[in-house]
């Protein structure tokens, strides 16, 4: 079954998806990425520009994306939540979120889009878990553990929103964010959102590295901002359900 098959099925609610792809200095992949995409599917596409200084965003128009300027570097989620802003208020009710350097296949986005289309998850998560270095796998053991999330790939980009989790995450909340990962996942959780891991095929990435995972002084940053979140979250449960006392 294609995308289109799937979004002509009387259970789905994809009358309106947007892809968006966050990108920063990325020339040298970002055809080939849209081009990819554009062959999977017909659905509109969005590149964030984070201020480049190549030509990220004259390749992107060439492919024939959508571009989103940043006159100023926002960072890979300050410019995701600038495309889930652009897409709440132009009326998008799914967006798919994906990376600007060539990991991502878009022939799994109709595995990943089917839990949302038809009402089972509000959010749903490309995983996988067989990617990645010892450093990573590592780091997301303790990430697990401190936050309570039980997903299994906690720090992909490859993602679906329903309009309920894009109002979320559009919202001055998900403003005080560093990344698209642990911190929006626990936000989403406290909101109610139901979370669907979907199992993915992953490629390599095609240009730069990995933002966190390129060293052990950015992995141990990462995880104590995971401790801080896991910790804040546990805090305010115990607030919210302590027992009331009367008389």
């Amino acid at each position: 079954m294609t995308i289109t098959a799937l979004k002509d099925e009387g259970k789905t609610m994809l009358s309106s998806v947007a892809i968006m792809i966050p990108a920063f200095n990325e020339g040298e992949v970002i055809s080939q990425v849209i081009s990819e995409i554009r062959e999977a599917c017909d659905f509109p596409i969005f590149v964030i520009d984070d201020a480049s200084t190549d030509d990220t965003i004259l390749k992107a128009k060439k492919a024939g994306a959508n571009i989103i300027p940043l006159p100023a570097q926002l960072g890979a989620w300050g410019a995701m939540q600038t495309g889930l802003r652009y897409a709440l208020r132009h009326g998008y009710d799914v967006v798919i979120t994906m990376d600007a350097d060539g990991q991502h296949e878009a022939s799994a986005l109709q595995d990943l889009l089917r839990p949302v289309s038809q009402g089972v998850a509000d959010v749903s998560i490309g995983a996988c878990t067989e990617r990645g270095s010892f450093m990573r796998k590592f780091a997301w053991i303790l990430m697990k553990k401190f936050s309570g999330l039980t997903l299994e790939d906690i720090t992909s980009g490859l993602r679906v929103y329903n309009s309920k989790a894009i109002r979320e995450l559009a919202g001055w909340r998900a403003t005080l964010l560093d990344y698209q990962d642990i911190g929006v996942l626990l936000l989403l959780q406290s909101k109610g959102i139901k979370i669907a891991d979907v199992k993915v095929p992953m490629q390599p990435r095609l240009n730069g590295k990995s933002r966190v995972f390129n060293s052990w002084m950015m992995v141990i940053y990462y995880m104590c901002q995971t401790l801080i979140l896991g910790l804040s979250k546990r805090q305010l449960a115990r607030r919210y359900h302590r027992p009331r006392v009367v008389g």
